[in-house]
């Protein structure tokens, strides 16, 4: 593993990540709803003149606020991948892990989320107005509610009129 263009790449790597990061400092960054300064009403003597019936208290003196979150993980790819490459010992060790990181898990994850959004468009084709299912129940509660009239008439009909219509009969 000695070649110079792995060397450079690791030196590039190397750079970026901090060994010891600080929980408090690193892992998120500041932004305008990090320092909070609470409200205090203006002094009589300013220069802005304010009916101070109209002001309300809780503007006056707000709610205080709860205690911070804990910190954001670092959720960032590079980090969890240069980890899973230490106990790399050969080059196809680096292969297996960059090919299964970034080629077979996402693919495999994006099949499965293929897979479960087609099973659930095939079981949810079946829910019509006439069905049993839940959201048939609550569908024809919601066109009750609004007085809409329920169509009586399945849209597979219509498409096949349709049809008839512009091509004619298949005689």
């Amino acid at each position: 593993m000695s070649s110079a263009p792995i060397g450079i790449a690791s030196a590039i790597q190397s750079a970026s990540i901090k060994r010891h990061p600080s929980p408090h400092h690193d892992l998120n960054p500041s932004t305008a709803a990090s320092s909070k300064q609470p409200v205090e009403p203006a002094s009589p003597t300013s220069s802005v003149r304010s009916n101070a019936e109209s002001i309300p208290e809780s503007a006056l003196k707000p709610i205080s606020r709860r205690a911070n979150l804990p910190p954001l993980p670092d959720m960032r790819f590079e980090q969890s991948y240069l980890a899973s490459l230490q106990g790399a010992e050969s080059y196809w060790r680096i292969a297996w892990i960059t090919g299964r990181d970034q080629v077979v898990l996402p693919l495999v994850q994006g099949m499965l989320w293929t897979l479960l959004l087609s099973g659930w468009r095939y079981w949810n084709r079946g829910a019509q107005f006439q069905g049993a299912s839940l959201g048939s129940k609550v569908r024809r509660w919601w066109w009750d509610v609004n007085h809409w009239k329920i169509p009586e008439e399945k849209v597979s009909e219509k498409v096949g009129e349709f049809y008839t219509a512009q091509i004619g009969g298949l005689d």
